[in-house]
């Protein structure tokens, strides 16, 4: 499969591209993060070029992988990068803006499964970081942990915590170490799920474990347009 990109001209003058028919611009895919719930399949991940980073990707898959969507509009210089389902109804992706700069680290909420999403940010506007990890272990109390970056003046790592849900969050710690989340489990690779490339490196393949083997769900092609002079 392609994820559809339509080389807007608006969009790589924002990027600062210029495509030209001798050096054409290519447009790539990046998955992040796949997370599931039932037959309910979100992938997180980003389009970019070899410069810049155009906007997030959020895919939606509600028959085990057969079709595919994007129930979310894509975020201009964003990028997406880790989901949760706390329920088949409550999931989060957390994200940040990432051109020109790592900044405004934000979440999009859903309660209807995936159908919408909202966007809320973690911090104030304008502030650099992006968001390390997190965890929701109900539906309305959730942690996350920002990296601001070392010049931080205020230490490299802010320590957030939601009690709505992620609607709202409140700064709850400062630390130059990595702090853990109080009422996470250990980190760990997905057990169930795992994004990884084809064997020609021209897609991700996103897999699922069954029986003990890891069982192809669905590919997406990493290269997804080539943006040159509009004819």
């Amino acid at each position: 499969m392609r994820v559809d990109y339509a080389c807007a001209e608006e969009d790589l003058q924002w990027a600062g591209m210029s495509c030209t028919g001798d050096e054409p611009c290519a447009i790539y895919l990046e998955l992040s993060f796949v997370a599931a719930s039932g037959k309910r399949i979100l992938v997180a991940g980003n389009l970019h070029s070899s410069a810049a980073t155009l906007g997030s990707v959020l895919l939606l898959s509600e028959d085990s992988g057969v079709t595919w969507k994007e129930p979310a509009p894509r975020i201009r210089g964003s990028a997406l990068d880790q989901l949760q389902f706390y329920n088949p109804q409550t999931g989060w992706a957390a994200g940040e803006t990432q051109y020109p700069l790592t900044r405004d680290p934000f979440f999009l909420l859903t309660t209807d499964g995936g159908a919408t999403w909202q966007q809320r940010p973690v911090g104030e506007e304008d502030s650099a970081g992006s968001v390390q990890r997190f965890w929701f272990d109900s539906a309305r109390h959730g942690e996350a942990i920002v990296d601001a970056g070392k010049a931080s003046n205020d230490g490299r790592y802010l320590s957030y915590e939601s009690e709505t849900g992620g609607e709202n969050w409140t700064l709850a710690g400062k630390s130059d170490r990595l702090p853990k989340l109080k009422r996470a489990p250990p980190a760990a690779e997905n057990a169930e799920w795992r994004i990884g490339p084809s064997k020609d490196g021209k897609a991700f393949q996103i897999e699922q474990r069954v029986a003990g083997r890891w069982t192809p769900v669905a590919s997406f092609l990493i290269e997804v347009a080539t943006c040159g002079p509009k004819r």
